[in-house]
């Protein structure tokens, strides 16, 4: 494995960052998770347009332009000949003095790490996942807007060691106004009536790369698919409900708070959509060798 750090080529044994990075110190910083298959990254652009945004949010200059950035992205997984994987690519603010104030990191750093990744056993997709809800709320708009995909995750972890002392896979995390945001990890979708519904970014929902594919792929399906306000009503009584992510992909839910969804196990449109998304991302784009 040999792994970016600003500029340099390391093997993963002797490739670190310094104890006073504020990315480390403080979680200042920003990342992407981004999917390899087949030899083609998924949506790069996508990924690239999120990153770039969520750093102009924190006044993080990202040190190197987009097309040298999407560049070390591309060598990168040619280096690590990864057929199918994952890109761990973060900006952090960099090497400072102890303290918060970001005028004391002179030069931020990139990161770019390939590896495997698998977030849900394989036999989990054909079941379905349990999923509870956290009491941990997402950030309100009123404090950091959850668009930034920042390298502070301590609110998503909170509501994973619910659901992991509840027995379940994931948590569904509420907003302050008691509307449905996402999950830890995943973007949140339901099936209501033939209607395919997902939260908004306004309600806290992250601007998934894999969430956008899903929409488009519904849009060409013929499926009906809108944002929409939902709450744990919304999601109890469904049709159908699935999560998605670059890591998940899309991910089928069989029970909410102890609430089987449906029969308790995928519905057609989330097999169909599924289907549909196996195909797009073997396909999308060129191989890099």
């Amino acid at each position: 494995m040999e792994i970016y750090i600003d500029g340099q080529w390391l093997p993963k044994e002797t490739a670190k960052v310094s104890v006073f990075d504020h990315g480390l110190l403080y979680g200042d910083g920003v990342f992407e998770g981004i999917r390899i298959y087949s030899r083609r990254i998924f949506r790069l652009a996508a990924h690239l347009d999120r990153l770039y945004a969520s750093a102009q949010a924190l006044a993080l200059t990202v040190p190197l332009e987009r097309t040298a950035m999407q560049a070390a992205v591309q060598e990168a997984v040619r280096r690590n000949r990864q057929e199918d994987g994952y890109i761990r690519l973060i900006v952090t603010r960099g090497a400072g003095d102890l303290g918060i104030d970001p005028r004391t990191c002179p030069h931020s750093s990139v990161i770019i790490i390939v590896t495997d990744i698998r977030v849900y056993p394989r036999d989990l997709y054909a079941g379905g996942v349990k999923v509870i809800t956290s009491a941990t709320r997402q950030v309100s708009h009123e404090a950091f807007d959850p668009r930034v995909k920042s390298l502070n995750y301590l609110k998503n972890i909170l509501a994973k060691i619910d659901a992991q002392r509840a027995g379940a896979h994931e948590a569904i995390m509420l907003n302050s106004a008691g509307y449905i945001a996402e999950c830890t990890a995943d973007n949140l979708f339901v099936v209501r009536g033939a209607r395919l519904l997902t939260p908004s970014p306004q309600d806290g929902a992250l601007e998934g790369v894999t969430r956008g594919a899903v929409l488009e792929l519904a849009a060409e399906a013929g499926v009906d698919a809108a944002e929409a306000h939902l709450t744990r009503y919304d999601v109890y009584t469904a049709d159908e409900c699935f999560l998605t992510g670059t890591g998940a992909e899309l991910m089928p839910v069989a029970e909410v708070d102890g609430r089987p969804i449906a029969q308790g196990k995928p519905g057609p449109i989330t097999r169909r959509l599924t289907e549909a998304f196996h195909a797009l991302v073997r396909h999308e784009g060129e191989p890099l060798w």
